[in-house]
């Protein structure tokens, strides 16, 4: 074969390789060491976003001071103690109007709530976050957060510490699935060091960011977590941040169907939140104004609730410490269940920029309250604490990060069994009402879906050797081509023909194409020659003991829809796959999905019923 035809073999869909590959040992992971580079850079990662963290909190304080108190300060600050009367409304009007510019000037992506934005920058933009977005993103949500929006500061940070881990990769040469990492490193060292909760920053990441459960993605993240909250607490203090009362270890049966009740409710409120924010965005969309305007009716609506209620503006920690000690009263808990509730979807369904975590701990902390006035009395902060995790888990989907949370946001170990309880009931509710959730419905509308779903991929358990051809057609490696011409012009639907030696052993592939090919060029000269030296001997080749998802790769890098399947050693020929048998996986998992069978009958368990007769019944069941 000359130079021209090896080239032109080297990269043809329809054959063998451009090279051959050699058989990779299986392993539980796909980690190498590229991994440890990439970690270096998220311990950076978070450094700095502990920093960031402490930037964001003292300008929320900032502008509280400034917007509310006409003073200078960084201290955070409840906007609830102003004395402005009135003219308080005005305060969050001019936030929203400050923040409209901003995104409409500087970048449209400060605004919502920053984690749906932080998974749109993963999904559609290639995990790319604008270095202007690391600049205006915590300032704006500061702004909105200081002038009484009812925010809490995670969201931001999420999305700005995003942000930086992006703007550092971008500055490497480093893959989208690299930039990924970095960037949701950044997000969960943002949140760590915020609320001092590194376990559920990584929980949330793997359950909300990462869309995947690989080493070289969770321990960059774990580490920059980790990082992040051993240098919060030397600039912001150790945790817990919200201290509990002492809990009982033990609940009885009572407290036990409280707490599913519990998670019913706290899923019911889930629901409808999720509901109310995009109600009120729907509503939005139809206004005659453009999208700039909309933070400033979103900041009058704010205002208005403060005059009603002022414990509902602000980041309102104060208000959910005070709940967890029990220390509220009921026109307190109806306040944040109901006025908390409307301003907060009023103002983020207007596009202003401020985080969800925090007001969904604080409305459902309300609804506890409220549980704790008919429930059992299992210690003061007990059913806050199981429904502010509950809300939150069943709100953004994520029941495991939501237990973690509230464990690290309280440190109470006693109270695991009952959040797991509250969680997962809720998460249930929502699973089953609701198509979205709060984080992953803006990303729909925008025309993208993605899957909250961790399973096993049925390509990584199926192996070639279980879907490949046997019963194919092979030329011998010494027979001449006019020997076989007959089977050659034979219509078939097997295009790639292996050729083989005496022995069995792959010498090498050739085409239908490639012999017609070179009969219409060399004329009767070509069926005289042996096969073995028509052959693309550079082939693309599969094993029998390998993946199936090992093949779809290869076969997608290499743009070939066929291979030989050799033995790894021998490279004695054994069969040959198709990309239309790799169907075949996906249709044994859809077999396993929707068929029921019974397995066992219950005439086993009667006398004389575990025999032979039984084992026949049972394969009739299941044939």
């Amino acid at each position: 074969m000359d130079n021209s035809e090896q080239n032109h073999s080297s990269h043809d869909p329809e054959n063998g390789y451009t090279g051959r590959c050699h058989h990779e040992e299986l392993g539980d992971f796909t980690a190498t060491p590229r991994m440890l580079p990439i970690s270096a850079l998220a311990i950076g990662i978070g450094v700095l976003c502990a920093y960031v963290a402490l930037a964001l909190l003292r300008l929320i304080g900032f502008f509280t001071n400034l917007f509310y108190y006409g003073q200078w300060g960084s201290k955070l600050i409840s906007p609830a103690g102003n004395h402005l009367g009135w003219y308080s409304v005005l305060v969050p009007v001019g936030g929203g109007l400050i923040v409209g510019l901003m995104a409409r000037y500087g970048s449209e992506r400060i605004r919502g709530h920053g984690i749906p934005e932080a998974i749109e920058a993963i999904l559609i933009n290639g995990s790319r976050v604008e270095p202007k977005v690391a600049v205006l993103k915590p300032v704006s949500s500061a702004i909105a957060i200081g002038s009484g929006g009812p925010f809490g500061a995670e969201g931001p940070i999420i999305m700005t510490g995003g942000a930086f881990g992006s703007m550092i990769a971008q500055l490497f040469h480093l893959t989208n699935a690299e930039r990924k990492t970095l960037l949701v490193a950044g997000a969960a060292g943002g949140m760590s060091a915020t609320f001092a909760a590194p376990v559920a920053s990584v929980l949330l990441a793997v359950e909300l960011l990462l869309f995947e459960w690989k080493p070289r993605s969770l321990i960059p993240v774990a580490l920059a977590s980790i990082v992040a909250d051993v240098v919060r607490r030397y600039i912001l203090g150790y945790g817990p941040m919200f201290p509990v009362p002492a809990h009982s270890l033990h609940i009885g049966a009572l407290s036990v169907l409280g707490c599913v009740l519990c998670g019913l409710l706290a899923g019911c409120l889930s629901a409808l939140l999720t509901l109310s924010i995009y109600k009120v965005e729907d509503g939005f969309q139809k206004l005659p104004l453009h999208w700039m305007w909309w933070p400033v009716i979103g900041g009058l609506a704010v205002g208005l609730g403060g005059m009603i209620f002022p414990q509902a503006l602000g980041v309102g920690y104060d208000t959910i410490g005070a709940m967890l000690q029990g220390s509220v009263t009921g026109k307190v808990i109806l306040g944040v269940l109901l006025v908390k509730w409307f301003i907060w979807a009023v103002s983020l369904g207007s596009g202003t920029s401020g985080g969800v975590l925090a007001p969904l701990l604080m409305m459902g902390g309300a609804l506890g309250g409220l549980e704790a006035m008919f429930l059992p009395h299992e210690g003061a902060g007990f059913w806050p604490l199981i429904s502010m995790g509950a809300t939150l888990g069943g709100t953004i989907r994520a029941p495991f990060t939501s237990v973690v949370f509230a464990f690290e946001l309280t440190h109470d170990s006693s109270i695991l069994l009952p959040l797991l309880i509250g969680c997962m009931v809720s998460h249930t509710f929502t699973v089953l009402t609701l198509k979205r959730s709060i984080m992953t419905e803006k990303v729909a509308r925008r025309g993208y879906h993605l899957s909250s779903e961790y399973a096993v991929d049925p390509l990584e358990i199926l192996f070639a050797r279980d879907v490949m051809r046997t019963k194919v057609a092979v030329l011998p490696a010494e027979s001449t081509l006019g020997e076989y011409q007959n089977l050659i012009n034979h219509r078939q639907s097997q295009r790639l023909l292996p050729v083989v030696d005496g022995d069995g052993f792959l010498v090498g592939v050739v085409t239908r194409g490639d012999l017609h090919k070179r009969v219409e060029q060399e004329g009767e000269g070509a069926l005289r020659q042996p096969l073995c030296k028509l052959v693309r001997q550079e082939t693309v080749e599969a094993f029998p003991g390998e993946p199936l998802r090992s093949v779809v790769y290869r076969m997608a890098e290499k743009q070939v829809t066929r291979m030989p399947v050799i033995e790894a050693d021998t490279r004695k020929f054994v069969g040959l796959i198709a990309l239309d048998d790799l169907l075949k996986a996906r249709a044994r998992h859809l077999e396993e999905e929707k068929r029921r069978e019974q397995v066992l009958s219950l005439r086993f368990f009667l006398p004389g019923g575990g025999g032979q007769e039984a084992t026949e019944e049972q394969d009739r069941t299941a044939s």
